[in-house]
């Protein structure tokens, strides 16, 4: 049975009002309805649903439209100038941060439209895209956007820019 203390982070417990004990009310007991009556609602609600429900396997929903091949052929030379220009700053440049966040802002967009894309992900050029913008985030992310990208790093990054770049061209 329970205390008749209220339970609260409080250093004092408070008690529990005392009041008098409600007489109970006594509810008359409807009548459930009759099974003749029941039957037309019933009947109305599967009606429905399997008019619904057929419609659905019937016309299956679409897929999302894919994103044009010159949309994604664009939008990725944009992030690729993006990344060159970016990670080839000085770091003495007052505008690499801005830079920075500017790229993965770009980065995070581009990444969120076109990982979805069932057509694209066996594609050479968003692989080693997916890739170069993984490390660059990774590394500002860890670093902070003014520490600069260690030389092998950067060597790695630029080939994968450039392979992707190669791709695009050759339309992979």
């Amino acid at each position: 049975m329970a205390s008749p203390t209220l339970i609260t982070p409080t250093s004092t417990p408070k008690s529990l009002p005392s009041g008098k004990p409600k007489s109970p009310t006594i509810v008359a007991a409807s009548t459930p309805p009759s099974t003749s009556a029941a039957h037309p609602r019933r009947r109305e609600f599967l009606s429905i649903s399997s008019s619904v429900a057929s419609c659905l396997c019937l016309n299956p929903l679409l897929p999302a439209l894919a994103a044009s091949d010159e949309e994604y052929v664009k939008e990725t030379e944009e992030v690729i100038s993006k990344v060159r220009n970016t990670i080839t700053m000085d770091k003495n440049n007052p505008s690499v941060a801005e830079a920075v966040a500017e790229l993965r802002e770009t980065s995070n967009s581009w990444v969120a439209k076109y990982r979805r894309e069932k057509a694209l992900l066996g594609r050479a050029s968003f692989r080693d895209m997916y890739s170069a913008l993984n490390a660059v985030s990774g590394h500002y992310i860890s670093f902070g956007p003014t520490a600069p990208i260690p030389a092998k790093r950067k060597a790695r990054i630029l080939e994968e820019v450039d392979t992707a770049e190669k791709a695009l061209q050759r339309g992979r």
